[in-house]
């Protein structure tokens, strides 16, 4: 697993491996069950904090992304369909807000931007 830490960012460092960690789990590159490196095995290979790798454990888990078998480590939760439709909604809702910033400065009105996006959406499917 390669997680990459982006000391320039204003994101938090803990953030930043939950942000990655979930990105795998939702796109089926971690699997359920499947263990995660140790807290202190990832501080040492991140070059960060012990307190910093457990944090971002610690939101992983409670957001249910993954779990802990104590003396065992941490392991991937089985996939939630509707946590996983949520952490898309999320995603969708940035894009979007993204997306309606820049058809404002470029001045498309509601309609266009409405058939863009469901030319889009045809090419998808």
């Amino acid at each position: 697993m390669l997680l990459f830490i982006d000391s320039r960012s204003g994101l938090p460092i803990y953030d930043q491996i939950c942000m990655q960690i979930k990105n795998l789990i939702l796109n089926g590159e971690l699997m359920a069950d499947t263990p995660l490196p140790s807290i202190r095995g990832l501080a040492k290979e991140l070059r960060i904090s012990v307190i910093t790798t457990k944090r971002a454990y610690e939101e992983l888990e409670r957001e249910g992304f993954v779990y802990t078998v104590p003396s065992k480590g941490c392991f991937v939760a089985p996939k939630n369909l509707e946590k996983i439709r949520a952490e898309n909604r999320k995603k969708l809702a940035k894009a979007l807000s993204e997306a309606a910033v820049l058809a404002k400065s470029c001045g498309l009105t509601v309609e266009e931007v409405t058939t863009m996006l469901q030319a889009e959406m045809e090419e998808v499917v």
